[in-house]
């Protein structure tokens, strides 16, 4: 059993500069036009919410990063290792990276995909992405520039938020 395929037993925790290499290897394979190994380093370095799936005392075998500020969050990137995607590891990122926003009183939460990412659109659509708007050229292509779907989901407040909400306004008025 190849244990890089038991999507199961992986771990998430958080990014760690020493993960780098690995994280940026992961991404050449996986996309023409890849982040940098000084982009995740400034993600870590600036307390995004960088984690990975990791197999215990393994490889790493997928990543998201996720920005998140007052009440809105933004899925900066989530990649799942080449060999193991089609094995359900996005999904689980996903929604990894969407507690994480909750657990941070997240109301809304954006994401850029290509438009020739169908698989990815897919995934999104299915977890209550909807598409809000199109980004002209903003992604590099083989011949020229791609168009990037924006999408947006509304993360349902919880009876905590919505009473801390109340008394905060109760004290305004």
């Amino acid at each position: 059993m190849n244990p890089l395929r038991e999507s199961g037993s992986g771990q998430f925790r958080q990014m760690l500069l020493a993960d780098v290499r690995e994280i940026a290897m992961i991404e050449r394979r996986a996309y023409p036009f890849f982040w940098t190994e000084g982009i995740f380093r400034d993600c870590i370095r600036t307390g995004y919410h960088c984690r990975v799936l990791q197999v215990p005392h393994g490889a790493i075998q997928a990543y998201g990063i996720l920005s998140a500020a007052v009440g809105d969050a933004h899925i900066l990137n989530l990649c799942v290792r080449e060999e193991l995607q089609g094995c359900g590891l996005a999904k689980q990122v996903l929604s990894h990276l969407l507690d994480l926003a909750r657990s941070v009183q997240t109301q809304t939460v954006f994401l850029e995909v290509r438009a020739s990412n169908q698989r990815a659109i897919r995934l999104y659509t299915a977890a209550g992405f909807c598409e809000i708007g199109l980004r002209s050229g903003y992604y590099p292509a083989a011949k020229g520039k791609e168009d990037a779907v924006v999408m947006a989901k509304e993360l349902p407040m919880d009876n905590d938020q919505l009473s801390r909400g109340r008394n905060f306004f109760n004290r305004l008025g």
